[in-house]
């Protein structure tokens, strides 16, 4: 093609954001102009995608990290055919529109995470790379690369600079993902002013000690950065990074290369000066010129020529692996088809018991080899969260079937990594660390509830029974802390046995991300000949141990704290009190619960209510209404053995008696 054909391509994106931004009075449209020329280059040179099918397994990934230019990646969606139409970008920022300011993953087509805390796409693309290298492992065979994809992304400084991306990168490089490919956008510019006042080390030299291959280019020079691109392609030992040298708002005479171009828009008055100066029709908004949509169009295109001629060769790996081809539909439709009750260990009774990590560590191994794409590990807490698959391959550079996965010391990266991971689909994903590092977790894990996606967490040492690490170690926040975040169901099973249950549901439950909870103590394993079954767990709570006629009291407890309501339940009955039991695991599966069953659990005549939980007690006011009490932690917990810390904060039989007894008048 011409170069002005081209450019004209590249200003139709450029004007499409401007105007997207000066219409919804809001928005971002610096980033979009200076990346244009790049991300042009990118979407109809080398990406392979299909606008017809967004969901085609070995299409490329493209990921916005910098998600604050959203008006780059609507225009190229809209341009290049996919299911967003022209309208949609004049409604960008609007009540139920498909172009919010920030891309959503499940909104508009094409999309293909949730971006805008900066460094979390940095980080998803890298969870991206990890799925296709295990998944090419696992299904390719010789002359069928069923999965063979690029990731691509653009970056921004502030993407750069956020903590998560050096943990990301680290790993990435570490792992050898010679398939991940990222334009840097830099431009010198951040909202404080120029990135120089805060932003100074060399940031590619960086990157070459984190074992990526650097590449630096004008970013305005489609040439070079077509070549950049075809280099970082030929790196298979290394990730990429394209460090893209742009100017911020590019074309706008008194914008371009200011702050003020990040975060707001141009305003009517430069908006027409800067069309005067790229020689853009000055009355009109939205302008799609037919010659340019047509590149856009035809890029698109060869998408489903790619995509038939990819099922074509699934025909034909089928007729030659058919197991393989089965497991393939299977796992991409993440079908759990096991038979659970033969499958899922039963715990015998015992006073003494058994840790509930060590519990989940067991039901994981006896799940790991029926489920081929279970794959995670721990954020350098293995042998503590138990999450290795025993006798499973590690995932090593150069080696990428295996399925345990050393995250090493990086929480938060691996939140993120998990998530791109679940976003690439395929696999089910799922990762451990101590409870008190979720808070390291806690971005990503907030945008994996956000975009529904299913991944497990796995986090011990869920009070201050762990002990004597003290209260650095010890959460006692983070229970309500994660029961607050919409969408994510946190479970924290009793005993063994509703450790199984926990992991079942977290296995079935597609529509967003489950956290289990689990101790670094042993606590007893319940008899379930004399109690109720443990799937209960399945409904959020449910009656464990019940009076003969209606209760006097009620005790509610989730985890550990189970056992010492089912023993104050003994010695209330001695003093001719009747209590019920009601284990509650999951505040958010009992919620989804219909209210005639939770009625029968909670039933409103029975007002004296206790709960007891190792954590601060926020929330549990609508459970043991204005008549109970709750037995909790009101500070930080301190470093000692877990048997003194407990009988310290009152987490007794005897103390929970004393509090019923109290609630009823009768101590």
């Amino acid at each position: 093609m011409s170069k002005e054909l081209d450019q004209l391509c590249v200003n139709t994106i450029r004007f499409l954001a401007v105007d997207g931004v000066q219409k919804a009075k809001s928005g971002h449209p610096g980033m979009p102009m200076g990346m244009a020329d790049a991300a042009y280059v990118l979407w109809t040179q080398f990406l392979r995608h299909n606008p017809a099918n967004p969901k085609w397994p070995n299409r490329d990934r493209f990921v916005l990290s910098a998600g604050h230019g959203s008006m780059l990646l609507y225009s190229l969606l809209y341009l290049t055919g996919y299911d967003l139409p022209l309208e949609e970008l004049m409604r960008f920022r609007q009540w139920g529109s498909r172009t919010p300011g920030h891309p959503e993953y499940g909104l508009a087509p094409g999309v293909e995470t949730t971006t805008g805390p900066l460094g979390q796409g940095f980080a998803n693309g890298v969870g991206m790379a990890i799925a296709e290298r295990f998944l090419a492992a696992t299904f390719n065979r010789p002359g069928y690369n069923l999965v063979d994809h690029y990731v691509y992304a653009i970056v921004s400084d502030g993407d750069l600079m956020e903590g998560i991306s050096h943990e990301a990168a680290s790993l990435a490089g570490h792992l050898k993902l010679g398939k991940l490919i990222y334009l840097y956008d830099d431009n010198h510019i951040s909202i404080d002013g120029p990135t120089e006042i805060t932003f100074t080390e060399d940031r590619a030299a960086r990157f070459a000690a984190y074992n990526w291959h650097v590449q630096q280019v004008d970013g305005h020079d489609r040439a070079a950065v077509a070549a950049a691109i075809r280099a970082a392609q030929a790196e298979t030992e290394r990730p990429s990074l394209i460090c893209c040298r742009t100017h911020i708002g590019y074309g706008s005479p008194n914008r371009q290369d200011t702050a003020k171009a990040h975060g707001e828009p141009l305003g009517e008055e430069e908006v027409i000066l800067t069309k005067r100066n790229l020689g853009w029709p000055e009355d009109k908004m939205f302008y799609v010129p037919e010659e340019a949509l047509q590149v856009f169009r035809q890029a698109g295109s060869h998408g489903q020529r790619l995509e038939d001629e990819w099922h074509q060769m699934f025909q034909r790996y089928a007729k030659e692996y058919p197991d393989l081809a089965e497991l393939w539909q299977r796992v991409w439709a993440r079908e759990v088809t096991l038979d659970w009750e033969k499958v899922l260990p039963v715990f015998a009774p015992s006073a003494s018991g058994e840790a509930t990590r060590v519990a989940s560590g067991m039901v994981l191994n006896a799940l790991a080899p029926l489920l081929p794409t279970l794959i995670g590990g721990s954020a350098d807490l293995t042998p503590s969260n138990n999450t290795e698959m025993k006798g499973i391959p590690w995932m090593e550079p150069g080696n990428y079937a295996g399925r345990n996965i050393h995250f090493g010391v990086r929480e938060h990266a691996m939140g993120a990594i998990l998530n791109g991971m679940a976003l690439h689909g395929g696999v089910i994903p799922y990762g451990g660390t101590f409870l008190v590092f979720s808070d390291y977790m806690r971005p990503a894990i907030r945008l994996a509830a956000m975009m529904e996606l299913p991944v497990i967490y796995v986090f011990t040492h869920d009070s201050i029974g762990l002990g004597e690490d003290g209260p650095t170690h010890q959460p006692v926040e983070h229970l309500p802390a994660l029961r607050a975040i919409p969408n994510l169901v946190v479970i924290r099973p009793a005993d063994a046995n509703e450790t199984s249950e926990a992991w079942r549901v977290a296995l079935e439950r597609h529509e967003g991300p489950t956290a289990l909870l689990l101790t670094r103590q042993k606590i007893p394993i319940f008899d379930r000949a004399t109690l109720a079954p443990a799937s209960g767990l399945r409904r959020g709570a449910y009656v464990l141990a019940d009076s003969a006629g209606q209760p006097d009291i009620i005790l509610i407890a989730s985890g550990s704290e189970v056992a010492l309501a089912l023993g104050a339940r003994e010695a209330l009955a001695q003093r001719g009190v009747q209590a019920r039991v009601v284990s509650m695991p999951s505040w958010e599966l009992f919620e989804a619960q219909p209210p005639e069953y939770r009625a029968q659990v909670l039933p409103a005549q029975v007002t004296a209510r206790l709960a007891v939980e190792a954590a601060i007690p926020l929330g549990w006011e609508r459970y043991v209404g204005n008549s109970g009490a709750v037995i909790g932690m009101e500070r930080f917990g301190a470093s000692a053995p877990y048997q003194v810390l407990l009988e310290k904060f009152g987490f007794t039989v005897e103390n929970v008696t004393q509090r019923a007894l109290q609630l009823l008048g009768k101590a």
